[in-house]
C-alpha cells in the first residue's frame, strides 16, 4: 500500500502526481501496489505524520487488501516510523528513502556502486536500529569485539555499524581519489568531457547508446543507471571528447545517497559541458527540471556551461515543441530512442566545446613531431603548414593548455 501527504500550499494534483511516482518506485523494487490512500494536512503530525486515526484507517484498507508493506510518501523519523508500526500491526513500514535506497541495492553492480548503496543504507539504519531490535532486546555475550558481559545487543550493533560506516567512508575516499587522477589525466591529454545528468528514466543510457553506438543497459525503470559509464564520442576532428553517463536525479533525492555517491557525482565536477537530458512528455516536465537543477546547486556544479536536451519528443506534439522552443531558445529537441536529433547535438557539443579554446600560431622544428602529434589529440587544427625551417599550424587550444607552447608561438 502506498500513502501520500498533500502539505500545505501544495497541489492536489502535485501530491498525486508524487504519489504516482512512488508507486513506480515500488513496481521497481519488485513491488505490486494493491492500495493507495492520500491525506491532506498543514503539517505532519509530530507522532505519527499522518495523524493515528488516518493511520487506523490504513491499518484496516492492509488487512482488507492483505498487503505487506506499507510504503510513505515522505521521510519519516525513526519515531514515526516505530509509532506507525504500533498502530498498523504485522506490515512493514517504509517511507520515500527506504524504497529508493531498496531500489539502489538492487541495481549496483560494480564495487564502487556497491560499496556506495551499503554506505547510505547503514547511515539510514542506524538511527532506526532500536526500533528494530525493540522486540529483541537482550544481553550480549562477551568475547572478541565486544567490551564484555553486559553489553545489550543493540548497543554492539550500534557500534560495529559505526565501524563499517568509518571503513566504507574511508574506502570511497580511496575511489575518490583514483578517479580524480584518473580525469586529472584525460583533462592533461587536451580530452574534452562531457556528464549526461536529468531526472531517472529521462532517457540518457539511450541517447549515450545512440550518440556513441555502445550496449549501456537500457531499462523503463527508475535508477536503472547507478555505476558511471564512459564512451568516447566520434566526431569529425580528431580531438577527443568523451561522455559520461551518471545516475539520475529525483525529487527528494535522500541526502544519504547524494552524500554516498560524491565519488560518481563528481564526475559532474570534472565535466566541461553538462548534458541535461529531459523527458520531454513527462507531465512533470519543468518539476523535473527543478529537482535536477536543485541537485546541481547541492553539490555546487550550477554554474558549469550546460546544454539543454529535450528528449522524446516524437511523443509530443508539434505545438508542445514549438512551446519548449520559445521557452528554451538553446535548448535541442530530440528522440534517442529513434534516432532523431543525434546530428544537432553532436554540433552543440562541439560548439560549446570551441567556446573555451584560444587560437595560436605556432612554428614547431621538424626534430619536434611528437609536439605535432600531441596537438593533433589536444586541439582543432586549424591549418597546417610546411616549411624550410619546421610545421607552421593553427590551433584552437584549451586555455589550460598554452602555456606548454607558447616557446614555439609566432
Amino acid at each position: 500500500m502506498v500513502v501520500g501527504i498533500q502539505l500545505g500550499a501544495e497541489t492536489e494534483w502535485e501530491a498525486e502526481q508524487s504519489l504516482n511516482e512512488l508507486e513506480q518506485l515500488v513496481s521497481t523494487a519488485g513491488g505490486e501496489v494493491v492500495a493507495r490512500e492520500m491525506q491532506h494536512r498543514d503539517k505532519p503530525h509530530m507522532r505519527t505524520y499522518i495523524g493515528s486515526g488516518k493511520a487506523e484507517e490504513i491499518a484496516q484498507t492492509v488487512g482488507a487488501e492483505h498487503a505487506q508493506i506499507v510504503v510513505f510518501d515522505a521521510d519519516l523519523s525513526p519515531s514515526q516510523q516505530r509509532n506507525l508500526e504500533d498502530i498498523i500491526h504485522k506490515v512493514r513500514i517504509i517511507d520515500r528513502t527506504g524504497i529508493i535506497l531498496d531500489i539502489f541495492a538492487l541495481h549496483a553492480h560494480s564495487a564502487e556502486g556497491k560499496l556506495q548503496v551499503e554506505l547510505a543504507q547503514l547511515n539510514y539504519l542506524l538511527p532506526r536500529l532500536r526500533g528494530m531490535w525493540a522486540h529483541l532486546e537482550r544481553q550480549g555475550v562477551g568475547g572478541v569485539g565486544l567490551r564484555g558481559p553486559g553489553e545489550t545487543q543493540l548497543e554492539t550493533d550500534r557500534r560495529l555499524m559505526r565501524k563499517r560506516i568509518q571503513h566504507l567512508t574511508k574506502e570511497l575516499e580511496e575511489v575518490k581519489k583514483n578517479r580524480y587522477v584518473q580525469r586529472k589525466k584525460r583533462a592533461k591529454q587536451g580530452i574534452y568531457n562531457v556528464a549526461l545528468i536529468g531526472y531517472t528514466n529521462a532517457g540518457k543510457s539511450t541517447l549515450l547508446n545512440a550518440l556513441t553506438g555502445s550496449d549501456v543497459l537500457v531499462e523503463d525503470k527508475l535508477f536503472a543507471t547507478l555505476d558511471s559509464t564512459t564512451r568516447r564520442l566520434n566526431v569529425d576532428h580528431k580531438k577527443e571528447i568523451v561522455i559520461s553517463d551518471t545516475v539520475g536525479f529525483i525529487k527528494k533525492l535522500p541526502h544519504q545517497l547524494i552524500a554516498a555517491f560524491r565519488s560518481t557525482l563528481d564526475e559532474l565536477r570534472m565535466a566541461d559541458l553538462l548534458l541535461h537530458v529531459v523527458d520531454a512528455s513527462h507531465p512533470q516536465m519543468e518539476a523535473q527540471i527543478a529537482a535536477v537543477e536543485d541537485v546541481l546547486k547541492e553539490l555546487e556544479v550550477d554554474s558549469k556551461p550546460q546544454l539543454l536536451v529535450f528528449n522524446k519528443t516524437d511523443l509530443i506534439s508539434e505545438l508542445d515543441r514549438m512551446r519548449l522552443k520559445k521557452i528554451y531558445p538553446d535548448s535541442v529537441e530530440a528522440s534517442a530512442a529513434q534516432g532523431i536529433g543525434l546530428e544537432e547535438i553532436r554540433q552543440a557539443i562541439d560548439e560549446n566545446m570551441r567556446k573555451g579554446l584560444i587560437r595560436m600560431h605556432l612554428k614547431v622544428p621538424y626534430t619536434r613531431g611528437d609536439i605535432i602529434q600531441r596537438l593533433y589529440s589536444l586541439c582543432l587544427v586549424v591549418s597546417e603548414t610546411h616549411t624550410a625551417d619546421g610545421t607552421e599550424i593553427v590551433v584552437d587550444i584549451p586555455e589550460a593548455s598554452t602555456e606548454d607552447y607558447v616557446q614555439f608561438a609566432t
